[in-house]
């Protein structure tokens, strides 16, 4: 609406990619975790083969109405709190009896713009904040919106900061940093404090592994409903509009994100064992969904100028002031996105970003593939609020 069907498509895409490929990431710490907390050994074809079950589970839960699936949702929330708790009550004792692994001064946890590894790690910061502000499509059901969201959304935000720091601070007291693994780094820390036959690790390994489930079923709905409407409207290829005539629940893309998750996982077959097929995936999957926030801000901007419509809420600041608060969340999106994607130097660490670039940029060009073969079905593209109709916003002739 902000900005129109161009960007709409655009972004509804970036929404939308970045969810087969987090699942495949978020598949790929299965076998890595079940190893760490029970050391067994798998093979290249039994791991893909745990991979796609764990896909497919969360593709078949995704199709069945949200009434049915709530009880999974819940408990993995809750089951995600005893294990932040768990970390950092062992965490504390750990460090009172043995000190930390790792320096745990205050700057340690600011972001250093001077070191590049800082840099990168901006983008995880930031996704771990994405969704809270989701509280806002549930307007309806408030009674006072105008003051509930904004309770809902900074008690969100800060019970995910003390979840993350609760989380962290048990991490750093056990693993160096140097050690730590990027796919079970919970599970590590657990063993190391209390060793790997320790049943409290075992426990958390398991939990953590219905958390990773729970997880990825709650952002399946919203993705795949958000690509259901953008379908509908021309935005995203028609498959992805197909719904269940008995649930009405969005099957064509559950079914979709299915299929793409499995042939990323398969992808393990040419690149072999040895890859570090986990964070290529997740740092694919980071950036498209960063990407998918920055037109927002500019979308908000164009609404509050020329569309003064009474709203249920309506987020503070004007003129100067909003500019200034919509650009600085802009700016640290780009930065981390440039960040996670571009080898800032020439070191072989940095080098390793070269083949997410090369994946973020054949994302982005299959995105506009999918925009244009998409509005085919529409006569006219909504230029957004405000535009004129003419130059980049002109309609389709």
């Amino acid at each position: 609406m902000g900005l129109g069907d161009r960007w709409g498509a655009c972004c509804s895409w970036c929404y939308w990619v970045n969810f087969p490929l987090w699942v495949a990431s978020i598949a790929c710490m299965f076998p890595s975790v079940i190893n760490a907390v029970w050391g067994i050994e798998f093979s290249l074809g039994a791991r893909i083969a745990i991979e796609l079950a764990f896909v497919w589970g969360v593709t078949v839960m995704a199709m069945h109405p949200v009434a049915e699936a709530d009880w999974v949702m819940d408990g993995g929330a809750v089951i995600k709190v005893l294990i932040t708790a768990v970390v950092g009550i062992v965490g504390i004792w750990f460090a009172c009896d043995n000190g930390f692994a790792n320096d745990m001064s205050f700057k340690t946890f600011i972001p250093d713009l001077g070191d590049t590894d800082s840099l990168t790690y901006l983008s995880i910061i930031l996704f771990n904040f994405m969704g809270f502000e989701v509280v806002a499509t549930f307007a309806s059901t408030m009674k006072n919106p105008s003051r509930d969201i904004p309770k809902a959304v900074i008690a969100g935000g800060v019970a995910i900061a003390a979840i993350y720091i609760i989380c962290g601070i048990g991490i750093g007291a056990a693993v160096p940093t140097e050690r730590l693994s990027l796919d079970s780094g919970i599970v590590d820390a657990v063993a190391a404090m209390l060793g790997r036959s320790h049943p409290l690790t075992m426990v958390v390994g398991a939990a953590f592994l219905v958390t990773l489930f729970a997880n990825m079923i709650c952002w399946s709905f919203g993705v795949n409903n958000v690509a259901s409407y953008a379908a509908r409207h021309g935005n995203m290829p028609r498959p992805f509009a197909l719904v269940s005539k008995k649930t009405g629940m969005p099957n064509g893309s559950a079914l979709i994100n299915g299929c793409f998750a499995s042939l990323v996982l398969l992808l393990q077959i040419p690149l072999g064992e040895g890859s570090d097929v986990f964070w290529v995936f997740f740092s694919m999957n980071v950036v498209f969904l960063l990407m998918s926030y920055i037109p927002m801000f500019p979308a908000f901007w164009r609404l509050r100028k020329y569309d003064d419509r009474p709203r249920v809420f309506r987020a503070p600041f004007e003129g100067k002031v909003l500019a200034v608060a919509l650009a600085i969340p802009v700016v640290e999106l780009v930065l981390s996105i440039v960040a996670t994607i571009v080898p800032l130097n020439s070191s072989p660490a940095e080098m390793t970003k070269l083949p997410i670039l090369v994946g973020v940029v054949i994302g982005v060009l299959l995105g506009e593939v999918s925009r244009l073969i998409s509005r085919r079905g529409r006569s006219v593209d909504n230029p957004g609020v405000g535009a004129r109709g003419t130059g980049f916003f002109a309609p389709k002739q």
